[in-house]
């Protein structure tokens, strides 16, 4: 599946990306709040001007780019590191096993060598997530809409 990459600003100027089905889905999501800084949580979204970008690097090996462009100003040198950052955390997030609301159990599992030791994601409440650093157990909250497997 093709996803529809927009540069995306929020009104405290924050840019960064956001990956889509269509345009419709972006204004969709948009309409019902979903759309938010991953900064500062604004919801004052809009669509900067950018050259149409679609993901598909499933069909061919990346070309190396540089991170920031020739002469670029401020605003753009942050720009590029803001979405510099989005793409290794989202990388990170599809590098993990999606282990649904057994999140909990299956880390403690993988703490206790119960279970193979391999990165995992899920959903757990703050009272798993506690009871876990109680243990020793390192975890951290990552936003559902780092997951691109929600937009599948």
């Amino acid at each position: 599946m093709a996803l529809k990459v927009f540069d995306l600003e929020c009104d405290h100027s924050h840019v960064f990306e956001g990956w889509f089905g269509s345009h419709e889905d972006y204004d969709a999501q948009q309409a019902r709040g979903l759309v938010t800084c991953p900064v500062c949580g604004s919801a004052t979204i809009t669509k900067r001007l950018s050259a149409p970008r679609l993901n598909v690097a499933h069909l061919h090996a990346p070309a190396a780019q540089p991170l920031v462009p020739p002469g670029a100003s401020d605003a753009e040198k942050m720009a590029a590191l803001q979405a510099a950052v989005m793409r290794q955390v989202r990388a990170l997030v599809r590098s993990t096993e999606n282990v649904g609301p057994r999140f909990a159990e299956e880390a403690r599992r993988i703490h206790e060598g119960d279970a193979d030791d391999r990165p995992i994601r899920g959903t757990a409440t703050v009272e798993e997530r506690e009871a876990l650093a109680e243990d020793g157990i390192e975890v951290m909250a990552v936003p559902d809409f780092l997951d691109d497997e929600r937009l599948q």
